[in-house]
C-alpha cells in the first residue's frame, strides 16, 4: 500500500528531446490511488511521448518515475507491467482467432506449462473485478468493439495493475459501451485503482476526472480539479487562450469540445427540395462473403444540407465510401450528383462532375514524396498546363492563395510529409473545397486531429453547405454528427437501419440502432 499522503505514481522532471524539439519539457505530474487524471493537449503537445515513457515504451532524457515514494527504472513494458503501470491503447493488440483466455495467456506466458484451467479462472475473476461479463471462451474475432477493449482491459488487471493508462478509449465506442466503460473505472478507482485517461472529448472529461492536466508544447500548463469546469474553457487553455481560428465559429467550437448544439441555425435558409439532390444513392450494393459489405443502401443528400452516416466500425461505412468515390466498383445500384449518374465513371470523372472526397486515409490521399503546392494541384493538372507543359508559375500562384485562404501553416515547397495532421487535413479540405463540389464526401474528417484543427474543420464543413453544397458525413464520433448533421443515418450490417433529424437524435437512440437493438425489438414484436 502507498502511504497516506503520497501519490501512487509520481513523475519528476520528465524531460524528453528529439533533435531541437523538445516534446517534454520538466514535466512534474502526479496522481493518487483512486483517482482519475485526464491528460490532455493538442496533438504535438506532448501526452503520447509522456505516456510511452510512463509505460516503458520510450527513455526520458532527464527526471524520474516514482512509486509508492520510491524511484523505479521503467525501460521496458515487462518494467511498467512488474510496478502495477497498464496501458490500452486505441489500437487493440489482440489474436483474432484465439479466445479470450489464450489471448490473455498469450500475453502473460512465460516459458514452460501454463495452466489453461488457472488462466481461465483469473479471466473469470478479472471480469468480476471490472464489473462487467466477459465470456472467458468466447473468439475474439466475434466480439465488438466495446468487448475487445474489455479484454485489452482485462489483460492489464490480471497482471495486478494499479495505475491503467486509457488512451481515447472512446474513440469507437458507441454510448451504452461508453456507460459501460466509465461505470468499470468508476467501480476499479473505488478499488483504489488509478486512472491516466486522454481524451479529446472535453464532455466525457469533465463527467469522469478528478484532475486535469494540460501541456501545451511539451510543458504542463495547468494541474486542476476538475470539478466546475467548463469545456469551452479547458478548450481555451489547451491552445493558449483562445481556440479560435481562420474561418472558425462558436458552433463550430461547441463541437469540437463534444457539446450538443442544434444543426440547424434560424437564418440559415431552409433546403431546397424542388431540384434534383446534390447525391442520390439508389439500391447501392457491394458484394462480399458471405454478406454484401453494401447491402441495398438508399439514401440522398439535398444541397445546402449535411446528412451523417452513423455506425459502429466495420459496418460498411468504409465500404460506401469508396464506391462513391469510385475506388471500388459497385455490384449492382446508381449513384447521381446533381442529377447526373456517376455510377460508372473513374474517379477522376467524379470530380470532374461535382463530387467532392476527403477520404479517412489523409496519408494515403497524398503523395508523401511531393510538396504541398503539388498536392494541391494534382487533382486538376490541366488547369495548370501551358501547351504539354505544367506552369510553375501558376502552380505556385494556386498554392499560395489556398494556403492563405485556408490558413495552411506551411510554405508551398514543403514536402507534405513535413505537415502536422491537423495541416495535412487542411491541404486536403482546400483542394477539395477549392473545386466547389455539389457534394463533399467527408470520412471521419478530425480522427487524430486536436480541438483547434477539429473546430477549424467543422467551420469549414457548414460554410460549404451554407454555399449550397450537400456534405455527407461519415463519422464515428455521435458528438460530430450531432453537432454538424441536419439528419443522421444509421449503418449496421452495410445497411441503413434508421433515419433521425439531428434535432431529435440523442447518442443513446442513435446507440440502439448501431447496434441493432432497434432492429432485433421490430423482429420480436412482429
Amino acid at each position: 500500500m502507498t502511504t497516506p499522503g503520497t501519490p501512487l505514481v509520481e513523475l519528476r522532471g520528465i524531460t524528453k528531446r528529439f533533435g531541437s524539439l523538445v516534446a517534454n519539457d520538466d514535466i512534474d505530474l502526479s496522481v493518487a490511488e483512486g483517482e482519475v487524471l485526464a491528460l490532455l493537449g493538442e496533438n504535438g503537445a506532448g501526452k503520447s511521448t509522456l505516456t510511452r515513457i510512463l509505460y516503458g515504451l520510450s527513455r526520458a532524457d532527464a527526471g524520474e518515475i516514482r512509486i509508492g515514494g520510491r524511484p523505479v527504472a521503467v525501460d521496458s513494458p515487462a518494467d511498467a507491467l512488474a510496478a502495477g503501470i497498464g496501458m490500452v491503447t486505441q489500437e487493440f493488440s489482440l489474436v483474432g482467432t484465439m479466445t479470450v483466455t489464450e489471448n490473455l495467456m498469450l500475453a502473460g506466458s512465460s516459458l514452460g506449462r501454463v495452466d489453461r484451467r488457472a488462466a481461465r479462472a483469473r479471466v473469470v475473476a478479472a471480469a468480476e473485478r471490472l464489473g462487467v461479463p466477459v465470456d472467458p471462451d468466447a473468439v475474439v474475432e466475434r466480439l465488438s468493439v466495446g468487448e475487445r477493449q474489455r479484454v485489452e482491459i482485462l489483460k492489464a488487471l490480471i497482471g495486478e495493475c494499479r495505475l491503467l493508462v486509457l488512451d481515447e478509449p472512446t474513440a469507437v465506442l458507441v454510448p451504452a459501451d461508453v456507460d459501460l466503460l466509465f461505470a468499470s473505472i468508476r467501480r476499479l478507482t473505488a478499488e483504489g485503482l488509478a486512472v491516466v485517461f486522454i481524451s479529446h472529448k472535453l464532455h466525457e472529461v469533465v463527467d469522469l476526472a478528478d484532475r486535469i492536466g494540460i501541456l501545451r508544447r511539451g510543458r504542463l500548463v495547468a494541474d486542476l480539479p476538475a470539478e466546475g469546469l467548463d469545456p469551452v474553457a479547458i478548450a481555451a487553455l489547451m491552445v493558449g487562450g483562445s481556440t479560435t481560428a481562420a474561418g472558425a465559429d462558436d458552433e463550430a467550437l461547441a463541437t469540437a469540445v463534444g457539446l450538443d448544439t442544434p444543426a440547424a441555425t434560424p437564418d440559415r435558409a431552409p433546403v431546397d427540395t424542388t431540384g434534383p439532390a446534390a447525391l442520390e444513392i439508389t439500391g447501392l450494393t457491394l458484394a462480399g462473403d458471405p454478406r454484401p459489405r453494401v447491402d441495398d443502401v438508399t439514401l440522398s443528400v439535398r444541397a445546402g444540407e449535411v446528412v451523417g452516416v452513423a455506425g459502429v466500425s466495420g459496418n460498411g461505412q468504409t465500404e460506401l465510401v469508396a464506391v462513391l468515390c469510385g475506388t471500388t466498383a459497385a455490384s449492382s445500384g446508381t449513384v447521381r450528383v446533381g442529377g447526373t449518374e456517376i455510377t460508372g465513371l473513374d474517379p477522376a470523372a467524379r470530380l470532374r462532375a461535382g463530387l467532392g472526397r476527403l477520404t479517412e486515409d489523409r496519408r494515403g490521399s497524398v503523395v508523401l514524396g511531393m510538396s504541398v503546392e503539388h498536392n494541391l494541384a494534382i487533382e486538376d493538372l490541366d488547369r495548370f498546363r501551358t501547351g504539354p507543359f505544367l506552369s510553375r508559375r501558376r502552380v505556385r500562384a494556386h498554392a499560395e492563395r489556398l494556403i492563405e485562404r485556408f490558413d495552411i501553416r506551411a510554405s508551398p515547397a514543403d514536402p507534405i510529409r513535413s505537415l502536422s495532421g491537423g495541416n495535412m487535413q487542411k491541404v486536403l479540405l482546400a483542394r477539395a473545397i477549392e473545386r466547389d463540389p455539389t457534394v463533399l464526401v467527408a470520412s471521419q474528417p478530425t480522427r487524430g486531429l486536436d480541438v483547434g484543427a477539429c473546430e477549424y474543420v467543422y467551420a469549414q464543413l457548414r460554410a460549404l453547405r451554407d454555399a449550397g453544397s450537400g456534405v455527407l458525413l461519415v463519422s464515428e464520433d455521435l458528438d460530430e454528427l450531432l453537432g454538424i448533421a441536419d439528419r443522421i443515418v444509421v449503418l449496421s450490417g452495410g445497411r441503413v437501419v434508421g433515419e433521425l433529424a439531428a434535432a431529435d437524435a440523442t447518442r443513446e437512440a442513435l446507440g440502439v440502432l448501431m447496434t441493432g437493438g432497434a432492429e432485433a425489438r421490430a423482429e420480436r414484436a412482429a
